[in-house]
């Protein structure tokens, strides 16, 4: 094991060495880069130098002044200049025999390609794409010494409740992937496991509205891309960052990369202790024929303790100029300690005291996670003629085991365990010089276990909710697109077929599903340039969201006794047709973004209330039942629009705002129990309502005296109706203060999220109807208060805002995008 060691060491430090030593030969190349239009210098943009004899690849970036020198042997080069959004200058068979200054080199804004355009500034947080909009972590202060659960929840047209559900334009159903596949970092829980992962870890997440046939069908709102931090630098380069906050949050970062001509190395450690405490209160009022019969008074303080370890290793081999492989590792080990106090209260409705009891749940939860991914990406000529081929294989594991200290103790435990495969070939052939072919297949297959053991000696057989499931999920998927573009007008056409194998055992009971599905999803995608700075998108797509294991499984939480959330085995799949039209338009500083969009869905998987009977504590008492059910349909439209405003390189705004209408359509039949008579009561609930729903982001970065980079976010989430309840709007302000350091090597940043503590969910809720309800619950629930923190980076053999060459010729590692 010494020896291993110190010949990897040697051999890093030789690389390092040798890439580092000068040449005596070297001559200088020098310049300016500025933009056309304004004359301003570009900073950090790109110089790339090629031998044309060697095809050895070297360069440099511009500094503060757009200005740039690389040192080079003698040799004939193609130089080229880029910087992102604008178009790249080449210039070929440049013989340099001696120190040559390029002058004064004007880049010109691109505006004519679909996919990789990039029409705002580079600084921005959140770049407008044509398809798709980009929101760049790295430029967000308002997230450091966070998790990817934050990252999303900044995300224009996205938000995260109180229980960690994303959605997206006000639709849970949104398919997450991590680098443009479905991935184990999502973890089983979902919310939680995002919870976990570092905001760090992040480089950008896309939002993907209108997917291409490429995506999974997964999705009916659309697709969150996160974007993992792959360094590829030249040489060896890195970054460390630590955060204090209060609540308690402790973290710490590395970053490292090694690059290379053959090699680049890649990795992202991180470790994090903290403290998140929240309150859940709830005041629940029964009636008996619109009587108010009594009430029942929750206050429960919730206390999340988490300490948890990620770490992402990969190396990327170049095989030669046009191919290489690129093998991943990523492992989790995280141990938490969620700690719920519920006092509990009843009264008559003379305020009477009928029952009183202090119910304290403590839960310990391990989660583990390791997978292994291997890309081989070939570029098979210079026409763009590329093949990808994808193999990745993760487990996840889940371990919980609760003490429940009340009236009537009890303990529960959960051991849960997915195994997940997935394959994946993409095919890429260019037609002509503006047209272009895809086809690729996509394997993934899942096999989970969860074994749910509740023991309550007081609780009767018939509502334990122990159980034993077994569930795989097998999906096989084939899709092929053409697109083209004649002048200013394009087009993307798509199809895919997605064959889907369900198998469902509850090993307790004794019951096994088998669900099978073949389904065919066609795309549609438009594109019209009406000028350089003006443009229009149309799409249509066909989606599903499969009802996934936690959703499926019917067992019930036990933090209270009175109000329960649960599974559904009989769910199917929603399907939906998405209707998209996009503007983009750019009038000098200020980029618009704007859409009009319809959804109809049919089996429309909803979480609603019911209501039960239950024997607690030698009373007859109702229940409360959350649950996901499959309505009828729902027709969901809205607009939105995403706006940047550059007023000056120190003074930055950008806003979005959405507004949606949404339109349920559904009954709900169930049985409830006498459990003194035996006696059964069919309950019929209909949800039909229409109602509309609102929220709106607002972001402004000043820069201060002292070079001191202030940003400011306030985000206002609307009042919403629905069939069963009333939610209040919610407001919440965060700020972040920034101060570059140690000859711009270092950053401090401090983060106050939440500033006046003010996002609370408050929601009333009627069971089982409005109309003729037995208990009206009123909820206040907050699982994150304000949180301040301090986060230190420095920065080593990088620049703070250091762009880096794309490795290999082209590789894309976020799942490729749609241009033609």
């Amino acid at each position: 094991m010494k020896k291993t060691t110190f010949l990897l060491f040697f051999l890093l430090t030789s690389t390092i060495l040798l890439a580092q030593r000068p040449n005596k030969e070297s001559i200088s190349i020098t310049g300016k880069v500025i933009e056309a239009n304004t004359n301003q210098p570009l900073e950090y943009a790109t110089v790339v130098i090629k031998n044309s004899k060697t095809q050895k690849i070297s360069g440099g970036i511009t500094d503060g002044k757009g200005n740039f020198r690389i040192l080079t042997p003698k040799g004939t080069y193609e130089i080229s200049i880029e910087f992102i959004s604008f178009k790249t200058l080449k210039l070929p068979n440049q013989e340099i025999i001696a120190n040559k200054n390029l002058g004064t080199i004007k880049l010109h804004e691109d505006s004519s390609s679909l996919d990789e355009v990039v029409l705002v500034a580079e600084k921005s947080t959140v770049d407008i794409r044509l398809d798709k909009k980009i929101y760049n972590v790295g430029k967000d202060m308002t997230v450091k010494g966070g998790t990817a659960s934050d990252v999303l929840d900044n995300v224009p047209s996205v938000d995260v409740d109180p229980d960690g559900v994303v959605s997206l334009r006000g639709s849970e159903n949104v398919r997450i992937l991590i680098d443009g596949k479905p991935s184990a970092l999502v973890g089983l829980s979902g919310a939680e496991a995002l919870k976990q992962l570092p905001s760090d870890a992040i480089e950008r997440v896309e939002v993907i509205t209108s997917p291409s046939a490429r995506y999974d069908s997964e999705g009916t709102a659309g697709i969150l891309n996160i974007i993992l931090r792959k360094g590829k630098a030249s040489g060896f380069n890195g970054s460390v960052n630590v955060t204090a906050g209060d609540p308690k949050n402790y973290q710490a970062g590395v970053n490292l990369n090694l690059r290379t001509e053959k090699i680049n190395v890649f990795s992202n450690i991180g470790y994090n202790n903290s403290r998140n405490p929240g309150i859940y209160n709830s005041n629940i009022t029964y009636l008996t024929d619109n009587t108010v019969d009594s009430i029942r008074i929750e206050n429960r303080d919730n206390e999340r303790l988490r300490n948890g370890f990620n770490a992402n290793f990969g190396l990327e081999y170049f095989l030669n100029k046009k191919s290489s492989i690129t093998g991943t590792i990523f492992v989790r080990d995280s141990n938490n300690d969620n700690i719920s106090t519920n006092s509990i209260n009843s009264f008559d409705t003379s305020k009477n005291a009928l029952y009183n009891s202090l119910r304290i749940q403590d839960e310990s939860e391990k989660d583990q996670t390791l997978q292994f991914s291997l890309n081989y990406t070939n570029n098979l000529d210079d026409k763009g003629q590329k093949l990808t081929v994808d193999l990745q294989h993760s487990a996840s594991s889940e371990n919980e085991f609760a003490i429940i200290t009340d009236t009537n103790p009890e303990t529960n435990t959960t051991d849960e365990l997915s195994l997940d495969n997935l394959l994946q070939a993409d095919y890429v052939l260019p037609i002509g010089k503006n047209s272009q072919f895809e086809a690729g297949y996509r394997g993934s297959f899942q096999d989970l276990t969860s074994d749910y053991i509740v023991v309550a000696p007081n609780l009767a057989a018939a509502y334990n909710p122990s159980n034993n499931l077994a569930f795989t999920q097998n999906v096989n998927a084939f899709y092929t697109q053409f697109g083209s573009k004649i002048n200013k007008f394009s087009y993307l056409l798509g199809i895919r077929a997605e064959i889907t194998n369900i198998d469902i055992s509850l090993l307790n009971t004794k019951e096994s599903y088998n669900k099978k599905y073949t389904d065919f999803f066609p795309t549609v995608n438009f594109g019209y340039e009406l000028t350089e700075d003006q443009s229009f998108t149309l799409g249509y797509s066909r989606r599903l969201r499969r009802p996934h294991s936690r959703y499926l499984n019917p067992f019930e939480s036990r933090e209270s006794e009175v109000i329960f959330y649960k599974g559904n085995v009989d769910l199917d799949p929603t399907y939906t047709n998405s209707f998209d039209l996009g503007y983009l338009n750019t009038w000098g500083k200020l980029t618009l973004n704007s859409s009009i969009y319809y959804q109809h869905s049919t089996n429309n998987i909803t979480r609603v209330n019911s209501q039960d009977v239950r024997i607690i504590n030698g009373k007859e008492t109702n229940i409360l039942v959350r649950q996901p059910i499959n309505l009828a349909s729902e027709d969901r439209s809205g607009f939105e629009f995403t706006a940047n405003y550059n007023a000056s390189n120190k003074v930055r705004f950008s806003g979005s705002f959405n507004f949606y209408q949404f339109k349920t359509l559904g009954e709900y039949t169930y049985n409830v129990t006498d459990p003194s008579t035996n006696d059964i009561t069919p309950i019929t609930q209909n949800f039909d309502t229409k109602n509309n729903a609102w929220f709106t982001r607002l972001d402004a970065k000043i820069t201060l005296p002292w070079d001191i980079q202030s940003q400011t976010r306030v985000f206002y989430y609307g009042p919403k109706t629905d069939a069963q309840s009333n939610i209040e709007g919610i407001l919440s302000t965060s700020l972040a203060f920034s101060k570059d350091i140690l000859k711009n090597k270092g950053t401090l940043v401090l983060n106050v999220s939440d500033l006046f503590n003010s996002r609370k969910y408050q929601v009333l809720g009627y069971a089982p109807s409005r109309e003729n309800p037995t208990n009206i619950t009123d909820q206040t629930f907050q699982r994150r208060m304000r949180q301040v923190s301090l986060t230190f980076t420095y920065r080593f053999n990088q620049n703070k805002n250091q762009k880096n060459r794309k490795s290999g010729e082209n590789r894309e590692d976020d799942g490729g995008g749609d241009a033609f």
